[in-house]
């Protein structure tokens, strides 16, 4: 009977600490769920009430263009928070700093350009970030500074054309991570040194023309990497060779490949390596050379490397003969020579016919 009593003590507590607090009229706060939503009604600036209990907090689709400092100091129990397609252009340093029970930000669709250090502070325990379809142009290494526990990472349509090599460097723990349809022109070795719990790793629809031949060595969990739609026209074998993991599936379609005999060598032997996957191979079709166009690699007649390798093979060995013959001549012609000479003894006479006389 007293624990009963005890229990519905508490509830009344909660239930007064919840009605001392006015739930904001743009908002709908459900006390009991911890969710209040606050979305579609053209909030232009922040903090607005909610109770301290809200676990979830959703503001999207709304006129919002300011994250202030310390702006949710009173919802430091807030574990998601939605902020998605709004016009957030700024996000002041420490924005974030009172959520330490955060685990998800969605931030997509908004208009951030660039992320300061202290972007991230307060968010070590952040698993899920969502940044997609916004103005970033370049990341840094004080990017994601202090995003430790992140698993997710969603940088997907932004217009990023350079990543410094540390830029994911704090975030040992992300699995996931999608640069799809940015704006890159190259990979580095380097970049993705610190990320080998990652598991997908997604470039499709960037302007990748070159990849350094480590770039890939680091990922030792990475069990998709999307390549798709880019501008690759050839690859070098020891990239992908460099992937030291047990199972990766690649996909390549929609680059314009040139199908010459070298490329031909290296997907040759990319599908002979048991631990890689061409899932498209099927799929890759050829832009060069022109009498090739449109054609799909996989049709393109393998006999006709055969026959150029055979050619190259051929010559090679005729060029070595050659230069063995002829060093063969010159010591003959030495010996000869040698043979042919008698050295001239005092008295003016060859040594043989002194002898004789």
């Amino acid at each position: 009977m007293k624990e009963f009593l005890f229990v519905l003590l508490l509830a009344a507590e909660s239930s007064c600490m919840f009605l001392n607090w006015t739930c904001d009229r743009s908002c709908v706060c459900h006390g009991d769920l911890k969710f209040t939503t606050c979305s579609h009604d053209d909030l232009t600036q922040l903090p607005v009430k909610v109770p301290p209990s809200t676990e979830l907090l959703d503001l999207s689709n709304n006129l919002i263009s300011v994250v202030p400092k310390h702006v949710f100091s009173s919802n430091r129990k807030l574990r998601v928070l939605l902020l998605q397609n709004n016009n957030i252009s700024l996000v002041e340093d420490s924005g974030f700093a009172q959520l330490e029970f955060l685990q998800k930000l969605d931030l997509s669709w908004n208009r951030i350009s660039v992320l300061t250090e202290g972007f991230s502070v307060g968010l070590a325990f952040l698993r899920e970030l969502q940044l997609s379809h916004n103005q970033l142009t370049g990341l840094d290494s004080r990017s994601f500074l202090h995003l430790d526990g992140l698993q997710r990472l969603n940088l997907t349509n932004n217009s990023i054309q350079s990543m410094e090599v540390r830029s994911f460097s704090s975030m040992s723990s992300l699995r996931q991570l999608h640069l799809q349809d940015n704006q890159l022109t190259s990979l580095r070795s380097g970049t993705f040194s610190m990320l080998r719990s990652l598991e997908v790793l997604n470039l499709a629809g960037n302007q990748i023309h070159e990849m350094e031949l480590l770039v890939f060595n680091p990922l030792t969990s990475m069990t998709l990497l999307n390549l798709a739609d880019n501008q690759l026209s050839t690859i070098c074998f020891k990239t992908f060779l460099s992937i030291q993991t047990y199972s990766t599936h690649i996909l390549l379609r929609g680059n314009p490949w040139n199908c010459d005999c070298e490329l031909q060598r290296v997907f040759r032997k990319l599908r002979s390596i048991q631990r890689i996957f061409l899932d498209d191979y099927y799929n890759l079709t050829c832009r060069e050379p022109a009498v090739l166009h449109n054609h799909r690699l996989m049709e393109v007649d393998t006999e006709l490397c055969i026959a150029e390798t055979v050619t190259v093979l051929i010559i090679t060995i005729t060029v070595v003969i050659t230069v063995l013959a002829a060093m063969l001549m010159g010591e003959r012609k030495k010996k000869k020579r040698r043979k042919g000479f008698s050295p001239v003894l005092p008295g003016g006479c060859g040594q043989a016919s002194c002898l004789t006389e």
